[in-house]
């Protein structure tokens, strides 16, 4: 018995978040369920909050927020950093 595994892809519909969408349906194999969620839609954007998701495109598996998705986004700190909000 082969165990399926549950991909989910959060995207926002840009180009961007197409490209990951298409690489990840050339890597899924015959055990995996893609699912692409649309982030305008707010329930899917609460799960992506609970997954831990902070920019997209982004990729769960089996309810696990993918290493390569995790640790990104927009952060204060680094706008800070960067001269935003400094005359």
């Amino acid at each position: 018995m082969t165990i399926q595994r549950k991909v989910e892809v959060f995207s926002a519909g840009c180009p961007v978040c197409q490209s990951a969408i298409e690489l990840v349906n050339r890597l899924a194999c015959s055990s995996c369920e893609v699912v692409i969620l649309d982030m305008n839609d707010i329930e899917v954007a609460k799960r992506a909050h609970g997954l831990g998701v902070r920019s997209v495109p982004a990729v769960a598996i089996n309810g696990q927020l993918a290493a390569c998705c995790s640790g990104t986004g927009v952060e204060e700190q680094a706008l800070r950093a960067a001269g935003i909000g400094q005359a």
